[in-house]
């Protein structure tokens, strides 16, 4: 694609005189194209949306195809635990996004998905998250409910809606923390909305999104010292903000061991636990997030259904050497 700049477009700049004859791209396009490499003048590269053409400069932008507005199919493994005609739960390794996104439009839970359901995916969510109802983290593991039909679709929607408060839905999380709190188990009642400064993270704000967290202390750890350091917690969410229980239990001084988001300034602590147990946490490599617990009705049938998912092998490993910490 060509432009030849003629002079009347009202700017020199390269960004705004693009955008005068490329009205069909937004700016914000434009503007990451440049900063690509993917506008040229004389054969050159030009890299600076400030740059100052000049009349009868030729432009060549090099715009790639756009990504296919559907998800295909993946040949992706799927820890399936169980299946019928109206909904699939699966135990979600670490690694693996839930649907396509920025940076991220293959190798997902839905492409998966999408391979193994072939067209009986529930269309509700739309053609990029077909049948997800509800999502867990890249790297967190564990329980997640996928819809095969719009009537599954509607009722799970529902159910993770209500979150327990009239119905018998329950998402229960494994949660190793820094830190022990004082108390055996307690609630988080603070609401979430975006970072006012980190567009990409969460945290708690007046004025946002109802968020609500109970938790309890099944195990403590101490460290070399013999002193506690932290704690494995069971975390039931009333709500289901995005990061609700990293941004949680950051919140109230516990962040998630392995959390480089919300806890990186705990990062030094680690030097207070036992040398194994170091190594664990290097290799653990995420947050220490599991979904172990999930309960619902049958969208269907209204059965009460109950799910268990087992600490995957990086968090039994941490476990285990945080308890033979010296």
């Amino acid at each position: 694609m060509e432009v030849v700049v003629d002079g009347n477009e009202g700017s020199a700049r390269l960004d705004r005189v693009l955008a005068a004859h490329l009205t069909d791209l937004s700016r914000s396009r434009l503007k990451a194209l440049i900063l690509a490499g993917a506008v040229s003048l004389k054969a050159s590269a030009v890299r600076d949306p400030a740059y100052h053409v000049t009349s009868g400069d030729t432009i060549t932008i090099d715009v790639p195809e756009a990504a296919p507005p559907e998800p295909k199919g993946e040949d992706i493994a799927l820890d399936i635990v169980f299946e019928d005609d109206d909904i699939v739960v699966l135990n979600k390794p670490k690694g693996l996004v839930v649907h396509p996104a920025a940076g991220h439009e293959t190798g997902t839970l839905v492409n998966a998905l999408i391979a193994h359901c072939g067209s009986s995916l529930s269309g509700i969510g739309g053609v990029r998250r077909p049948g997800i109802v509800h999502r867990l983290d890249k790297d967190t593991t564990g329980l997640m409910v996928v819809a095969k039909n719009d009537l599954a679709h509607a009722s799970l929607t529902a159910q993770f809606a209500d979150h327990g408060r009239t119905g018998a839905m329950r998402r229960g999380y494994m949660a190793f923390a820094w830190g022990v709190p004082s108390r055996h188990r307690g609630t988080v009642d603070a609401p979430i909305d975006r970072h006012p400064h980190a567009r990409e993270k969460m945290a708690v704000r007046q004025g946002g999104r109802e968020a609500v967290t109970h938790w309890e202390i099944l195990e403590s750890f101490n460290g070399r010292d013999g002193k506690p350091i932290a704690t494995l917690l069971a975390c039931e969410l009333e709500t289901g903000r995005t990061h609700q229980i990293r941004v949680h239990l950051a919140h109230v001084g516990h962040p998630l061991m392995g959390d480089a988001v919300y806890g990186p300034h705990f990062k030094t602590k680690a030097n207070q636990l036992g040398p194994e147990s170091q190594v664990a946490l290097t290799a653990l490599g995420r947050q220490a997030l599991h979904a172990y617990l999930l309960v619902l009705e049958h969208p269907r049938t209204g059965e009460l259904l109950h799910w268990e998912a087992p600490l995957p092998e990086d968090l039994l490993l941490l476990q285990s050497t945080l308890k033979a910490a010296v």
